[in-house]
């Protein structure tokens, strides 16, 4: 598969956290080296930008959509390692 531009992977990422899309080896199956690494990290650039936004004390419900928008996240850098490892990919 080509390489797909940022955009592209920027809302796949967003996806990911709001639950949209599950990432599995078969999602994964049609991208190349290049794109995962992108997708690689443009998932942490998202998550990075969940952590630095202002903690919701107050309000129980943000702090769950937020747990959740992460944890989804983690684990799909946990799958995008794990699928670039069998595939024997230099990172």
């Amino acid at each position: 598969m080509t390489d797909h531009g940022t955009k592209y992977l920027k809302a796949i990422a967003l996806d990911i956290a709001e639950g949209y899309v599950s990432v599995n080896q078969l999602y994964l199956k049609p991208l190349n080296e290049q794109s995962l690494k992108s997708l690689y990290s443009i998932v942490m650039k998202v998550q990075a930008g969940i952590r630095a936004a202002p903690f919701p004390y107050s309000e129980i419900d943000l702090i769950r959509k937020r747990s959740l928008k992460l944890q989804r996240l983690y684990a799909a850098l946990t799958v995008i390692k794990n699928t670039a490892r069998e595939r024997k990919y230099k990172w």
